[in-house]
């Protein structure tokens, strides 16, 4: 390790990598260590501009052992799976020079290094919005482009798997496999891409944030109760999941919003009916998540075609496809006559996002969402119950891109001459 005048330095990265949501669920590990799934999953990455983590890397012979924050909190990197990537990543990381800073590492020199990382979510973590899988995969793919590790996404997806399953499948945008292999040792469990974000850019994600409460029942511990407990988790693994992947990959090839929407739902729906077969049974939804779902099924049943489809992780949260823009709009509509914001809520903060579909669906104010009429599907106006505030916010989204660096040395998240958080 050579620095110039023999001055203590930082060398750091920083990039961003999105969030993604699974159409064909994950649920059941094979390997607990490891990671290893029971069936393939298949998932889209959400834009980053509105889902994301941060994170900035940086390595410095002045630092005494690894450390770590998120979202300004210092967290212990001591779990496996966080030792587990760490270790994966060092043993893959190769020379460094920086000829500005003076500074050479050899791929040896990786051994005795410690690192800092700094990372930030724009979403709640923990609250079945898929951090983790951002998390874990910007942590990865930063270190990575740090320790100037050369190997592709796919392999750097077997490394982010050990630190979050779904975390392989933010490696990549648009539309994600992650194939669950055979190999004992993990080795074919790798994530690929079916098709760029740009393939299917006519799609509007919207997503009903019912609560940013950390879940109860952690994804980790649920899936291992539902693995010892559930009946029906080895008929979904074996007979109904790889049938569906082959569906959903061909509705995604072709476009076909009808038979994309079908399979979403009914697979999200399938994955919490395993959770409430699980002992004791597990419930990540709630009434608002059902009630939602009510008004998309409604909706879908008077048009004769889906609309949209709709999908939930492990949370209460709606994740809402909509087929185009003026489906995202009326959608909208809708959520917001069911689901309006308290009476002093600023609209800016209750719909984030891409605020364009607000101007789409008609509302510039609180006043425009009072005015909005039952839609045509509800048959007795009498009935229409509201529930005001029972949705925190939504966020208005797309499929987006995989992750990046970000050359932009002010979005760093830490400070060039500590090498500690900003």
């Amino acid at each position: 390790m050579a620095a110039q005048s023999g001055k203590s330095w930082v060398l750091a990265v920083t990039a961003q990598t999105p969030t993604n949501i699974a159409v064909i669920k994950y649920w059941g590990k094979r390997d607990e260590e490891l990671i290893l799934p029971i069936n393939d999953s298949i998932s889209v990455t959400l834009d980053p501009d509105h889902l994301c983590t941060t994170t900035s890397v940086a390595v410095s012979p002045a630092f005494t052992h690894d450390r770590m924050w998120l979202n300004g909190k210092e967290v212990s990197l001591s779990g496996g799976r966080y030792q587990n990537c760490l270790r994966e990543l060092r043993s893959r990381a190769s020379d460094v020079e920086d000829e500005q800073k003076g500074v050479k590492i050899t791929k040896k020199d990786w051994e005795k290094l410690h690192v800092h990382i700094v990372s930030y979510n724009n979403f709640p973590t923990a609250a079945g919005l898929a951090s983790s899988a951002a998390g874990l995969a910007c942590l990865v793919f930063s270190l990575a482009k740090l320790m100037n590790v050369k190997d592709d996404h796919s392999r750097l997806s077997a490394i982010a798997r050990q630190g979050s399953g779904s975390a392989c499948r933010s490696l990549y945008g648009g539309f994600v496999k992650w194939i669950m292999g055979k190999e004992e040792n993990g080795s074919d469990s790798i994530a690929v891409q079916l098709a760029d974000e740009k393939h299917w850019d006519d799609l509007v994600i919207i997503i009903a944030v019912v609560s940013s409460r950390q879940k109860e029942t952690s994804s980790t511990s649920g899936m291992r109760e539902t693995v010892e407990t559930s009946m029906l988790i080895e008929h979904r693994a074996k007979e109904v999941v790889p049938k569906r992947i082959v569906k959903m990959e061909e509705a995604i090839e072709n476009r076909d919003f009808p038979a994309f929407a079908r399979l979403t739902c009914a697979d999200s729906n399938q994955f919490h009916a395993v959770c409430l077969d699980t002992s004791p049974p597990i419930f990540y939804m709630n009434d608002t998540s059902h009630r939602i779902i009510s008004c998309v099924e409604k909706w879908n049943r008077f048009e004769g075609t889906p609309q949209v489809a709709y999908t939930f992780d492990a949370g209460p949260n709606a994740v809402l496809i909509s087929h185009n823009r003026k489906a995202a709009a009326l959608l909208l509509q809708r959520l917001l006559f069911y689901f309006p914001p308290q009476a002093d809520a600023d609209l800016n903060s209750y719909v984030i996002g891409d605020k364009t579909i607000l101007q789409d669906a008609g509302i510039q104010n609180v006043k425009d969402i009072e005015a909005l009429t039952p839609p045509p599907e509800i048959k007795d106006n009498t009935q229409t119950q509201k529930y005001t505030g029972d949705v925190s916010y939504f966020i208005c989204t797309r499929p987006g891109r995989g992750p990046v660096v970000l050359t932009d040395e002010s979005r760093s998240l830490i400070n060039p001459e500590t090498g500690l958080p900003k």
